[in-house]
């Protein structure tokens, strides 16, 4: 199996991607194809590991940068290294693709290169929250900050398939986010939502608030991308808070630091469970591939992770499984939304 790294994105530049590339082939038994400035990416593999047969360059003289409109950089750069991963997956050449890298970008490329499944309007970006109990599935977390309720229905199905491939849960339960669990609770948009996952065959338990997302209590939490991605980034700056605090607070006393060396290996545990690297990136759900959105801040760890993500969904044929759950609770959407493809743009999640 190959996959198609986007080499030139993320925030720590091609040496993270490199290594994490070579630390997923000395790994598994995966071929990795580093999309990129052939330069600078052999350079930086001379300087890491001896050349392995199983890593590959090819050569792109463009990259997206972060804060570049995702549509403008398709349109004008076609030579861009995102650009040339999805047509690796279109030509058979790779199996699924992975960046680090402007997440809009990564989607319109996405969208453009390999089209959406079937019955799906809006591809969206799904990503695993630790909780109390078991992982959850959040969806979507930032490549749709405006949706339909249709949308948040079609999250809520590619979220259940994701979560049974994933973590082997048969009929998982799906929550929709509001301010409050009654159904009349919410926006236009969530009480709308809420009517359609009711009347449907999906294990729908109903709305639920951000208090309970890390309880444990629910397979599935679905949401707006603009609502996922704030929930994502204070989830994230509240570990980060969390950990520099009580590294503050051991320093300041002998005891604590004996406390510590004692308690060491859980807060080690605690570290794993809240580091994003663990967990690799977050698939693209609903385009007619594979795909892999990282943090941008990614390390080597993390894109290593996210390569083995891929490979994982492919294996598990997550895609197969979406379109089946669609096709058997499709007449559970009002037949006047069911051909909507409108797609007003992906939010950027960099």
């Amino acid at each position: 199996m190959r996959i198609a790294l986007d080499a030139m994105g993320g925030e720590l530049g091609p040496e993270e991607m490199v290594a994490g590339a070579i630390q997923a082939v000395g790994e598994s038994d995966l071929d990795v194809a580093l999309i990129g400035d052939e330069i600078i990416l052999n350079s930086v593999i001379q300087k890491l590991s001896p050349v392995s047969p199983r890593l590959q360059v090819i050569h792109a003289s463009q990259s997206v940068s972060m804060d570049e409109s995702p549509f403008e950089a398709i349109r004008k750069k076609k030579d861009s290294s995102i650009a040339r991963a999805f047509e690796q997956v279109k030509k058979g050449e790779a199996h699924a693709v992975v960046s680090a890298g402007n997440s809009g970008a990564t989607m319109a490329s996405a969208i453009r290169s390999l089209g959406r499944l079937q019955n799906i309007s809006r591809p969206g970006i799904a990503s695993i929250f630790p909780t109390l109990k078991k992982p959850l599935v959040m969806m979507d977390v930032g490549a749709n900050v405006d949706c339909r309720p249709q949308h948040l229905y079609q999250f809520g199905v590619m979220g259940a398939a994701f979560s049974d491939n994933l973590f082997k849960i048969k009929k998982p339960s799906i929550g929709l986010l509001s301010i409050g669990e009654e159904g009349g609770k919410g926006n236009v948009l969530v009480k709308s939502a809420h009517e359609l996952f009711r009347k449907s065959s999906l294990n729908f338990i109903g709305n639920v608030e951000g208090r309970d997302i890390f309880q444990g209590n629910v397979d599935v939490i679905v949401c707006d991308g603009f609502v996922g991605n704030v929930c994502l980034k204070v989830s994230e700056g509240l570990a980060e808070a969390i950990i520099t605090m009580l590294r503050t607070e051991i320093s300041k006393s002998f005891m604590a630091k004996m406390g510590y060396l004692l308690a060491r290996k859980a807060f080690n545990n605690f570290g794993k469970k809240v580091d994003y690297a663990e967990y690799g990136g977050a698939p693209l759900l609903g385009v007619n591939g594979t795909g892999i959105v990282c943090h941008g801040r990614s390390n080597a760890k993390a894109i290593k992770n996210a390569i083995k993500v891929a490979a994982e969904m492919i294996r598990s044929k997550v895609n197969d499984h979406i379109v089946q759950l669609l096709s058997e609770s499709k007449n559970d959407i009002p037949s006047e939304e069911q051909g909507d493809t409108e797609i007003i743009g992906p939010g950027e999640v960099a």
